[in-house]
C-alpha cells in the first residue's frame, strides 16, 4: 500500500508551481513511497540514551580577536574610485 497518493503529489507540486506530467506524478509517488518507507524504518531503532544533535561532528566556531586594524587611507581608495565627490564614492542613482 502506497503511503502517499498521486494527487498528494499533485497537490504539493501545485504549491511549489511545478508542472508535473502524468508520467512525473507516478515516478515521484514510487520515488516518495520509498523515501517514506525508509525513513518509518530508522523510527524502529532504539534510541534511547542517544543525545539529540544538529551534527554529526562537534564543531565550534573559531573566531580571531577582534582588534582594530590600519586600512586603507582615503585618498588611496579615491584614486581606486571610478568616479567621485567631495570625498565620497560617486555612484549611479537608484532612487528615483
Amino acid at each position: 500500500m502506497s503511503r502517499i497518493s498521486k494527487e498528494e503529489v499533485k497537490h504539493v507540486a501545485n504549491l511549489a508551481r511545478l508542472a508535473v506530467t502524468e508520467e512525473e506524478a507516478d515516478t515521484f509517488t514510487k520515488q516518495l513511497d520509498d523515501i517514506i518507507t525508509y525513513a518509518e524504518q530508522l523510527n524502529e531503532l532504539d534510541t534511547t540514551g542517544v543525545e539529540p544533535t544538529t551534527h554529526v561532528l562537534d564543531l565550534k566556531n573559531v573566531m580571531r580577536k577582534d582588534e582594530p586594524k590600519k586600512w586603507i587611507e582615503k585618498e588611496d581608495a579615491m584614486k581606486n574610485a571610478p568616479d567621485h565627490q567631495d570625498g565620497q564614492f560617486k555612484v549611479p542613482s537608484v532612487l528615483e
